[in-house]
Parts: C-alpha cells; sequence; structure tokens
C-alpha cells in the first residue's frame, strides 16, 4: 500500500504527507508554505537530528575540558541546524526534482509539483545559507574552516542515490558533521573523543535513514533509485540492529574517551533503550510505522545531550 497522497486544504495549499501534526503552518498565508517545506519546518525531525550532535559535542568537549555549559553557542547551534538543514533541503530537493516527481510520497513537494520555480528555490537556499554563514562566523577559525569543509558531503549526498546502494553513509557523514563542530567550537581543535563521537553518529545517521527509506523502496526501484532499505532488504532488521549496536559502543568510547560520569551513562542507556524499541518495530512493509519509528529519532538524539549537560552543569555546581 502506497503513501497517502498529499492532502489538501480549502485554500489550496498542498499539505505533505510526512509533515508533522503541528496546525501551526496551517495559519500561515498559503503563499508561505511551499518554502516552510522547502526548509522542511513542517517536518523538524531534520534540523533536530542534525542539531543533537552538536550539543553532545559541545557538552562532551565541557566534560572533556571541566568547563561549564556554554548556553550561547547551545543557541547558536540550534538556529545553526534549523537553517542549514532548510539550505540541504532545498538544494537536495532541487537536485531530485524530476526523481521527486516520480515517487508517490515526494511528488506533491514544491519543486515537483511546480509550486515554486527552481530560480525562486535557489535564492531561498541561498538566503538560509548566509544566515548559516553568520552563525558560522561567530566561532573561532578552526572551527570556521571545518564547518566549511561540511559542505563537500552536502553537495555529494543527493547524487550517490543514482550510482550506489549506500547513499545513507554520505547522509551520515553529512549529518553528523556536528559532533565534531561542537567540539571544534568549544576549544579550537579536534581529539579522539569527538571523532569516537562522530562514528557513532555516522551509523546511528545510516541507520535511522535507513528505517526512513523504507518508506519509498517500491517507488525507488520503478524511479532507478538505489539505498540501504532495498540493499539490506528482508534482513533490514538485522541490519539495522547492527548499526544501532555500533552508535552505542562508538559513543561509550567517546564518553570514557572524555571522563564522563553517571549522568551522561544514563544519557546513553535511554538513548540505547529507544533505539533497542526501534528495532523491534522494524516492519518493512509498514510505511507508516517506518515514517512514525524515524521521526522518534527526533527527541531519542537529546536523550544523550541530556545526560551530558546535567554532567556539565554538575561539575559546574560542585567547582
Amino acid at each position: 500500500m502506497g503513501a497517502p497522497a498529499p492532502r489538501v486544504r480549502e485554500s489550496g495549499a498542498t499539505l505533505l504527507p510526512d509533515a508533522g501534526a503541528s496546525n501551526i503552518w496551517r495559519r500561515l498565508p498559503a503563499n508561505w508554505l511551499p518554502y516552510i517545506q522547502l526548509a522542511r519546518l513542517d517536518r523538524p525531525t531534520g534540523w533536530q537530528l542534525l542539531l543533537a550532535p552538536c550539543l553532545d559535542s559541545s557538552c562532551l568537549a565541557g566534560v572533556y575540558s571541566l568547563q561549564k555549559p556554554d548556553y550561547a553557542q547551545l543557541a547558536l547551534f540550534f538556529l545553526g541546524a534549523v537553517v542549514m538543514r532548510g539550505a540541504g533541503s532545498t538544494f537536495n530537493d532541487l537536485i531530485d526534482r524530476n526523481i521527486d516527481a516520480k515517487v508517490e510520497r515526494t511528488r506533491g513537494r514544491p519543486l515537483p509539483s511546480r509550486r515554486v520555480s527552481p530560480r525562486a528555490a535557489a535564492l531561498f537556499m541561498a538566503a538560509q545559507a548566509l544566515v548559516g554563514l553568520a552563525v558560522l562566523l561567530s566561532f573561532n577559525g578552526f572551527a570556521i574552516v571545518l564547518g566549511l569543509c561540511s559542505l563537500l558531503p552536502v553537495a555529494i549526498y543527493p547524487y550517490l542515490k543514482r550510482v550506489t546502494s549506500w547513499p545513507q553513509a554520505m547522509l551520515g557523514l553529512a549529518f553528523s558533521w556536528g559532533a565534531l563542530m561542537g567540539w571544534a567550537a568549544r576549544t579550537g581543535d579536534l581529539r579522539a573523543p569527538a571523532l569516537w563521537l562522530y562514528a557513532s553518529c555516522i551509523v546511528w545517521t545510516i541507520g535511522y535513514d535507513t528505517i526512513y527509506a523504507l518508506q519509498d523502496s517500491k517507488d525507488d526501484v520503478s524511479a532507478g533509485v538505489k539505498s540501504t532499505a532495498l540493499l539490506f532488504g528482508a534482513h533490514v532488521k538485522i541490519a539495522v540492529s547492527l548499526l544501532y549496536l555500533a552508535a552505542v559502543l562508538f559513543a561509550e568510547i567517546a564518553l570514557i574517551g572524555a571522563g564522563a560520569g553517571f549522568f551522561a551513562h544514563l544519557g546513553l542507556i535511554a538513548f540505547a533503550v529507544q533505539l533497542a524499541w526501534q528495532v523491534r518495530h522494524i516492519d518493512g512493509a509498514n510505511e507508516a510505522m517506518a515514517l512514525r519509528l524515524f521521526r522518534s529519532n527526533g527527541p531519542a538524539g537529546f536523550l544523550l545531550f541530556g545526560g551530558l549537560l546535567a554532567e556539565n552543569m554538575l561539575f559546574y555546581l560542585v567547582k
């Protein structure tokens, strides 16, 4: 059974089938909605997944260097994650607009449905990227250079689904970059705990994006698109289990390397339990469940952050 068709409200604005449940976007002028959708503001899971590694890394660096939380920096990461998620998604939609037109779940997006022109989308992407650049320039020089390097995997990712069954791996490299940025912004360098956290986020991303890709498996075959969901096939539950196990193990190595204590490990345990719940409910034939499991990674990503933030705060209070 295919994904539901795009919903249409009385004003004629298309509401995409994988949009969140919030009604806030329905109250805005109809001509705003295509840009809300290009930026994925109606689907907050994306920016949440981009933000979590940044916050984790910043607090992990604070634990390692015995510093209190840098709340201003955490706020900047929030703004940067939202706008760069929007810019990256707009770029992806520009590249994939012809493929999206062939997939039931995505054919109602602003570009394939021609509610936004490619030129307007490109200008919108540039505006979002400029805000992201302003955020980046507020960090130290090492973090600025590191942040600019993230553009390479972001630029490559949209093309890989045409040539390899592992586009999710490149998405992991791009979406997990915050695990390096948070540390770099706090310390001006990179050390082993940040690299292990980056590795953890990469395999976590491959896992949750494999679940996400289960929604499009049938359409992807006819559109000539490749994915790990198609590659793993009937073994998708086992594959995601191994990816999630690696994510937890790599995160544990990062915590040990940074000298993290009880609260950070409590956050990791909560994260691991949530991932185990996802694996238990994977059903390759159930597209609605795939979307539900994917979305659950948004709040799941903040479980480890909560533990690391508590660890930072505890240090500051004790000091």
